[in-house]
Parts: C-alpha cells; structure tokens; sequence
C-alpha cells in the first residue's frame, strides 16, 4: 500500500467532475430566496449565480461570476474548507445532500483554463502603484484585487517561485503545482508584476519602495517561522518541523533537490505533534514517502482538534494512527539522535520510540521586514497592529498588512477573505490621497 502511495504521491487525491456530472450536480441546487452557502462564503461568493449559469451549460459566464470574487477559484475549489463553509451551510446538507459546491466551483475554474476562456477587459493601471509583499493567498488576492480595478501592482516574493504555502506548504496530492502555477499566470494576466528571489528587508525595504514612486505597501508575509517546544533534549537529531519535511517533499517532487534531502526516508517510525491540517499533511506525506508507521498526537480530545474532519479521515484511511490527550514532557536520545518521545497521557508518563518527530504546533511571523523600516507597531507576539479605517492600515501610514501575519495562521480562504477588505482600504487610501494632491 505504502509503495503505491509513493508513486502517486504528485497525484491529486481526488478526480474532478465531468461535464456532463457538474451540469447534473448543478441542476440540484434549489435557488434558495436566502442562499445560505452564500453566508457560509467567507469571501460571499455568488455560488446560486455561477452555479445557476453551470446549469444552463454556460460555463464562460459561471466562470466571470467567480472571477467577481475570487482571483484564486482552482485552489480554493480544492483546499477550502468546504464542509464548514458553503457546503456546510446548504439547507440540503441536513438530507445528507448537500450540492457539492467545491466540486463545481473546481470544475469551472478547470474548464476555464483548459478552454483558454479570455478575462474581462483590464484596465489600464492609472490610479496608483502597490507594491504587495509576498505571493501567498493574501498577497496574490490583493494584487488581483487591486490590478482588475486601475492600479498597478509588483508583488515582491522572497523565494524562487510564487505561490507562497500554496505551493510549498500544501502537499500536491490535496493541491497539484500545475494548478498553482497557472492560478498565477491568470493574475498575472490582470497586469500584475511578480519579482521573486527579492527578499524585503535584505535586497530591499519598505522605504526604499515608497523613495520607488509606490503609493502604498501591503505586507502579505504570513507566518514564516515556525514554534518550537522547549522540552528537554530538543537539540536532538531527528526532531524537525512539518513545515520543513513539507517543502523539502515539494522541491523533491519538482526535481529541485534530491531524495537524500528529504527528511524522512523509507523504514523510518515517524511522530507528529499536532492534529491540524499542516500536521494532517505532514502525516500523510511521511506515509507516502515510505515510512513504517506515522503516528498524530494531540493535546486534547479527537472533537476538539483543529484538522478538518474530511483531512482527519483521509489521513486515517492512509494508515495514519492518532492519539488523543497526549502531552509531550521530554525527547529522548542516545549519541545525539532522537529515540523517542516521553509524554504524559490520561496522567500516566509512557515513552513512545520513534527516530523521527515531525512539529505542527503552529507558527508566527519574522521580524525581518518591521525591523528594517520604521513605523510599524506589532504586539507582543510579533503580529502586525492594523486598523479599522481605513481598514487593514498599519500604525505607519500607507503601509497596510492582512491575512496570517496579522490574525494569526488560518485557511487560504480566510487570507482572502481579509486581503480582499485591505485591498478596499488601500484603494480608499491612494484615491483620498491623491484628490488632496489636486
């Protein structure tokens, strides 16, 4: 089982309605007066108005009612989390019938693409200049955002690539790279600038780019570093960060670096601490790349972890085992190699072996761009302080920020959601400057 998931480890889980699926699946839909996926939308995409025009097999005008929300439609229709949003809210869900939305909102965006269906004329770029540092959910959305309605828009990306967790965090069985990829090039497309390998606050600052004639700044950087547990032999071989095992598996996959430097290898007795989705995927990757036996541990009860229950049970039917109530007390080791983990469960201390552990307790933001500027106020935790009006405006003025790196780590959906309020604030912002300018 485990050398098949190996094979099919750049394979996506699940294959995608056909034509003639969709339609059907369409025509289900009740066009409610009070369309409740709607409310459960944290973007409120127009879901009964694309899904009414799929219906009528127009599938260019379904595609330009998404697109009035949503610069991002393939990966959402793949990684939101469906079962508490739209279709958790579907007056049919309480059947056991809900409309399968995310399926849907996936077929129309793929279509769209493989059918090269054009974009609505884009204007021309004379309201303002933007600059968005980083290219993840947040970033992309407000520079597609802000790009469709007159101003232009350099997204500055410190990696090699754009894409952001989406494309280095998300593994490509849940999220394929090709569908990231050209999820860009659609952004692209609306006139938008991407400059990679430019890291803000080493190869340049947030001063210099206003000094560059840019209006305002959007800071997008989500939570780069990851959050430790300071247990007793924490400096122990073997004990590394889901996030990192997840990158290394993505640029292994896309032939950027070799077997050898991923960091988990065929054999090997893996634990994970933390039961959210970055812990789900760290899991299930370990499982596909050979090892022996992948284990989740988790603080509190199976009800109260974070994970979706769809990624719960994926994980589950990979062979992934789980334990609830666990309390991690110390690493064990010999000869600088982590063992084992020592944890306290149900009030008994056991010792677990294993050689590797995988953390997935969560992440926070680097200092690196706050540092090399002035201005920016952050709480103590590091997180950016934003205001209401005009919203997503940082203590410095013309400096905005959204999504992780000012509400903590949440979904892509949820980065949107709050991208899509800034890039309003940031329009609002340059129009009121520059009519004081006249």
């Amino acid at each position: 089982m485990i050398e098949n998931k190996i094979a099919m480890d750049s394979e996506e889980d699940s294959a995608g309605l056909g034509i003639k699926e969709a339609i059907k699946e369409a025509n289900r839909c009740l066009n409610c007066k009070v369309p409740q996926c709607k409310e459960g939308c944290p973007i409120s995409n127009d879901i009964p108005e694309f899904i009414a025009a799929l219906g009528h097999g127009n599938i260019g005008e379904a595609s330009k009612v998404i697109a009035r929300k949503s610069n991002l439609p393939a990966v959402c229709g793949r990684v939101c989390a469906h079962e508490l949003q739209c279709e958790g809210h579907c007056i049919l869900t309480k059947a056991g019938k809900g409309i399968r939305v995310g399926q849907l909102e996936r077929f129309i965006a793929d279509f769209a693409f493989q059918m090269a269906l054009p974009l609505d004329g884009v204007p021309q770029k004379t309201r303002g200049k933007v600059a968005v540092i980083g290219s993840g959910p947040a970033g992309l959305t407000v520079a597609g955002d802000l790009a469709k309605i007159g101003f232009g828009v350099t997204v500055y990306e410190s990696l090699p690539e754009p894409g952001g967790i989406m494309l280095y965090g998300i593994p490509a069985f849940r999220l394929p790279k090709e569908i990231v990829r050209r999820e860009i090039v659609r952004i692209e497309a609306l006139g938008v600038k991407i400059i990679c390998n430019s890291m803000v606050g080493r190869d340049t600052t947030v001063d210099q780019m206003f000094e560059e004639g840019f209006d305002a700044v959007f800071i997008g950087s989500g939570t780069a570093v990851a959050k430790d547990l300071d247990l007793p032999g924490k400096e122990l071989n073997g004990i590394i960060q889901s996030s990192y095992l997840l990158r290394m598996n993505t640029l292994f996959n896309e032939g950027q670096l070799g077997r050898e430097e991923v960091p988990v290898s065929k054999g090997d007795e893996v634990l994970v601490i933390g039961a959210g989705n970055v812990g789900m995927d760290a899991a299930r990757t370990a499982i596909r790349l050979g090892a022996a036996s992948v284990t989740v541990l988790y603080r509190g009860q199976q009800d109260k972890m974070p994970a979706l229950k769809a990624e719960y049970e994926a994980a589950l039917a990979d062979g992934v085992k789980f334990m609830w109530n666990v309390t991690p007390t110390a690493y064990e080791g010999t000869d600088g190699k982590f063992f084992g983990l020592r944890v306290n469960r149900d009030g008994e201390d056991t010792m677990l072996p294993a050689n590797k552990v995988f953390l997935a307790v969560g992440s926070k933001p680097a200092n690196r761009i706050v540092s090399t500027t002035t201005g920016i106020d952050v709480d103590k935790d590091g997180y950016v302080i934003s205001r209401q009006r005009p919203y997503g405006m940082t203590t410095r003025k013309g400096v905005f920020a959204g999504g992780d790196v000012v509400h903590r780590p949440a979904t892509v959906v949820l980065a949107m959601k709050e991208a899509k309020q800034v890039a309003v604030g940031i329009a609002e912002y340059i129009d009121a400057v520059k009519l004081l300018e006249l």
